[in-house]
């Protein structure tokens, strides 16, 4: 089951409300809050893409930039080990710790 929605490169992640009986999404992975709901998938569809509009257009009447989903950096802790051992891996490929953390990322999230 995709319980997920995208729109000009963002995504919601949809979810059911059983006592309401209505489909609900709110835009993934920006702080900013933009949710929507409806009856039917089609109509959540037309909400979600709705609920979009008016964020970037809301944006721009009060001078801001819609919040981008994912900037491209990531910053995480790992044990010293799993470091150095990524480290040698990406030295003996002929990668900087960065090009190999990407493509081992991008195999895992495919």
């Amino acid at each position: 089951m995709n319980n997920v929605m995208t729109y000009n490169g963002y995504s919601a992640r949809i979810e059911y409300d059983d006592e309401d009986q209505i489909l609900f999404g709110r835009i993934a992975a920006i702080q900013d809050v933009v949710g929507f709901h409806a009856d039917s998938v089609e109509d959540l569809r037309a909400a979600f893409h709705e609920a979009f509009d008016d964020y970037v257009q809301t944006c721009a009447a009060v001078g801001k930039e819609p919040q981008k989903p994912f900037s491209g950096k990531v910053m995480f802790r790992v044990a010293p080990e799993v470091h150095r051992r990524a480290a040698i891996r990406a030295e003996m490929e002929g990668k900087s710790l960065n090009q190999w953390a990407e493509e081992v990322l991008d195999r895992a999230s495919a």
